[in-house]
């Protein structure tokens, strides 16, 4: 598992055997330095995710939300908020290992890289997941415009995934933030944010023809963001993961469907069948597969007692 914190701007990694029992794998201290990766000197909204090549493919949002504070930038954020809002942040990041250890780095500024884009307001929540009919990664985000309308957009990398190379295009019919996709059998899903809430989309194609459902998908009665799902190895079950931003204080939510169709809550972090060791309040992350070889290696790498 990957997430952030509010306090440090950085990355940070969680493991586990069975996928209810995290630990952290630096004991709730960051694995990477906001400040050496991003070009506002903090990064947010970690996604880590498998290609078929074996590597891992991770995604970050370029912002420091308090940089004038920490004195990184003179101003509250980088451009006038009253055009173009909160944060107006323009740039990704995006990493790439075999081991999870050696990585590459590469920060995207997506207004430069794309200007046919025009004038956004800023691009955030990026994840990845490989598109099998084009046999390309594709990165997927987040981006607004004048302060108000945000939408998903797509774009497929180059194999090293050290840029964009397509314009992004925008996934249609979904008016919300933070999106997810999973293949599930031939059908993908989309899970993501409209107003505060968890949604859920399904489509026959990885970048188009979603039918959103109207309904909330997460339990909550406080605001949520930043959906990720992942399988239990070896069952029929799903985990939705989910950032409950809203609550005091803030926590990861959990629930399990097999059906999509109903959602079983399972708790947050330490309020149910989920754990979390050495580290508490983890935001906006997202789960990916490791063997047992893996596992251990890089347990073994941080001196981590899985045990």
């Amino acid at each position: 598992m990957v997430y952030f914190k509010d306090e440090t701007h950085c990355a940070y990694f969680a493991v586990s055997k069975d996928g209810y029992n995290f630990i952290d794998l630096n004991g709730g201290k960051p694995i990477f330095d906001g400040k050496l990766l991003a070009e506002q000197k903090g990064v947010r909204d970690p996604h880590i995710t498998r290609g078929p090549d074996g590597g891992f493919y991770l995604a970050m949002t370029d912002l420091h939300i308090a940089g004038q504070r920490a004195g990184f930038r003179t101003n509250r954020w980088e451009r006038p908020e009253e055009r173009y809002g909160w944060g107006n942040n323009r740039a990704i990041v995006l990493m790439k290992s075999f081991d999870l250890i050696h990585w590459t780095h590469a920060n995207i500024r997506v207004d430069k890289a794309f200007p046919e884009l025009g004038d956004i307001d800023c691009a955030w929540a990026p994840e990845t997941v490989y598109d099998e009919q084009a046999g390309r990664m594709m990165v997927y985000f987040t981006i607004r415009y004048n302060n108000r309308t945000a939408n998903l957009y797509w774009s497929y990398t180059d194999d090293a995934f050290t840029r964009l190379e397509t314009t992004p295009k925008k996934i249609p019919n979904i008016n919300g933030i933070d999106g997810d996709i999973t293949r599930v059998g031939d059908k993908f899903h989309l899970f993501y944010v409209a107003d505060a809430k968890i949604r859920h989309a399904v489509s026959d194609k990885i970048n188009e023809g979603y039918q959103a459902e109207e309904r909330r998908i997460d339990p909550n009665t406080v605001p949520t963001e930043a959906p990720n799902l992942f399988k239990r190895l070896g069952t029929d079950r799903w985990v939705l993961m989910y950032d409950v931003y809203g609550a005091r204080p803030n926590n990861m939510g959990f629930s399990e469907t097999s059906d999509f169709v109903t959602f079983k809550d399972i708790g947050r972090f330490n309020e149910g069948v989920m754990k979390g060791r050495n580290f508490n309040r983890p935001k906006h992350g997202a789960v990916t597969y490791l063997t047992t070889d893996e596992l251990r290696a890089i347990a073994g790498y941080w001196k981590v007692a899985l045990d």
